[in-house]
């Protein structure tokens, strides 16, 4: 008797919550569809954007951090919180603009007696951090690029270092953490250029575009609001890092890093620098797009996926450098 395979989505249904976790390290067939169970709730509200909503999944899986670039009104902050919306995690939203302070994102240091009530006296004090948006375990800073420079680099530095030191006291991130930020275009009033050195620090940047006649027409004539606001988590927190680890342990042969380091050396050669941070970054995007195509190893198709979305936020003409990159060893 022929048996027949059960679909992706029926698999989770099938087994409990406990069984679902407990299988998902060894089970490549159950990681994925987990993952495209994510991706179809998230695309139920960013409706014809499957690609984008595919590459900021991948950049949650490969631990980086997300820039989403493009005009008001396109979806940019909807995206992030559906991110958010599906893992379950706290998150925090902060908007920016030309007044914002440091502390306002990071937190800021209070006096406080070992009670918690207010000292009696400086001598008695004791440092304690006050934790800003930033110890959210889902971080979404929109409009980047209208807060002031000292802020963004503030907030940066610490989204690389993963931790917080504010006068001597010390505290580190959560785990995961999802970083999302949003920028409008410079022609904006009230925008700023973002300095090459903080750009470099996004994994990928993505944009949004306009949707398609047809997607258009249904955002028109029902919105947005209402699905998004019945989104239920898809994922537990313990998923998602075991999805991580997961993606972390794809391997990569030494013929894939040659592909990477040729296209970095083309890269700079044509004057496009490109750091060895933004290599990481084509490898571990890489290697979460295999896991979630089912493999535990990256294919050169991983790699040229992951080109636009590193590289077009770090250089100009990042299709054409794509375009030109002869891709056969």
């Amino acid at each position: 008797m022929m048996m027949t395979r059960m679909p992706a989505f029926a698999i989770i249904f099938a087994m409990s919550a406990t069984a679902r976790t407990a299988r998902l390290a060894t089970s490549q067939e159950l990681q994925v569809a987990l993952i495209q169970q994510c991706l179809a709730a998230v695309n139920e509200v960013i409706l014809g954007k499957s690609e984008v909503t595919a590459t900021v999944f991948a950049t949650v899986l490969a631990r980086g951090s997300i820039l989403i670039e493009d005009r008001p009104g396109l979806g940019k902050t909807t995206l992030a919180k559906s991110i958010a919306k599906i893992l379950g995690l706290k998150f925090q939203r902060v908007q920016c603009t030309n007044d914002l302070l440091p502390m306002d994102i990071l937190g800021r240091v209070a006096l406080r007696n070992p009670s918690g009530e207010a000292p009696p006296s400086a001598a008695a004090a004791e440092p304690q951090l006050i934790e800003g948006p930033i110890f959210a375990s889902v971080v979404i800073l929109d409009e980047l690029n209208r807060a002031p420079a000292r802020t963004q680099s503030a907030f940066l530095q610490a989204m690389e270092e993963g931790e917080v030191t504010i006068e001597g006291v010390t505290k580190a991130l959560p785990t995961p953490q999802i970083i999302i930020a949003t920028q409008n275009p410079t022609d904006h009033i009230g925008t700023t250029l973002l300095p090459e050195s903080e750009l470099d620090r996004f994994t990928v940047g993505v944009r949004m575009g306009y949707p398609a006649r047809e997607f258009e027409k249904v955002i028109l004539r029902n919105g947005v609001q209402e699905k998004l606001e019945r989104l239920s988590v898809q994922m537990s927190a313990y998923e998602l890092t075991t999805l991580q680890n997961a993606a972390h342990a794809i391997k990569t042969s030494d013929t894939f890093l040659d592909l990477v380091v040729r296209f970095l050396e083309a890269a700079r050669q044509s004057g496009k620098f490109l750091s060895s941070r933004a290599g990481r970054d084509l490898v571990r995007l890489a290697k979460a797009f295999a896991l979630m195509e089912g493999r535990d190893f990256a294919l050169p198709e991983d790699f040229k996926r992951s080109i636009r979305p590193v590289v077009q936020h770090r250089v100009r003409d990042a299709d054409e450098l794509a375009q030109n990159f002869s891709f056969n060893v």
